[in-house]
């Protein structure tokens, strides 16, 4: 990476800050089998591309260039504050980290960890127990850690939006939804009318405002 870009070429720091998140999502999910640890290898795939490009080579910015230049021709697309792209294109025009994107992205991604802090002990005990797991978050969702992930991931995005992140998100998104419906499948067999009965009461991944007993057949 050439060093007259400023804030680029820091692979150290690349790789220390992916680290730091991939182990801190690892700490929040705790995979229990081999389809969690494959779960935690797809988001830890868009955390180092990510970062890879937030402070190593700013591949999206280089491929945009033109077009950002002729769009929006007051940014310096060079700097490292660029990569803050919706702030740059629709934010407030001043400090990309006190914009509106970058604080909802915080928001988003503190929220991701809390729902995965959440998530885990309640799933952890009712696998000790061979019962549905329908406490706590599980009263109000039935794939928390799925929703978790949604929520960190839209967080980056909105932080710092790539091109390989971009493309990367909806196969994500696909790919857990799929996912959660093989899981309920699994789980159907495993505790037959029990999860049966959870699915009509608990959506899948949007909570429902209305109590569970309201919502019989709600099984989003």
């Amino acid at each position: 990476m050439s060093p007259t870009i400023p804030g680029y070429g820091l692979w150290g720091l690349a790789i220390i800050n992916a680290a730091f998140f991939i182990f801190f999502a690892w700490s929040f999910y705790k995979p229990l089998n081999g389809r969690d640890w494959r779960n935690l290898g797809l988001f830890s795939a868009f955390i180092v591309a990510l970062f890879a490009e937030m402070y190593g080579f700013p591949l999206t910015l280089f491929l945009l260039s033109g077009w950002l230049s002729s769009k929006f021709p007051e940014v310096n697309w060079l700097s490292h504050d660029a990569g803050h792209l919706f702030e740059m294109m629709f934010g407030w025009k001043v400090n990309p980290h006190f914009g509106p994107f970058h604080i909802a992205s915080f928001v988003l991604i503190a929220w991701g960890f809390w729902v995965l802090a959440e998530a885990w002990p309640v799933l952890y005990q009712a696998q000790r127990e061979d019962r549905v797991a329908r406490e706590g978050i599980y009263a109000r969702i039935r794939h928390p850690q799925y929703v978790g992930f949604f929520l960190i991931m839209t967080g980056f995005l909105l932080q710092w939006p790539t091109l390989p992140t971009l493309a990367m998100y909806p196969i994500l998104v696909w790919v857990y939804a799929r996912l959660s419906i093989t899981e309920e499948r699994e789980s159907l067999r495993r505790f037959g009318d029990a999860y049966a009965r959870y699915m009509t009461e608990v959506p899948r991944f949007v909570p429902h405002r209305r109590r569970p007993a309201d919502n019989a057949g709600a099984a989003l």
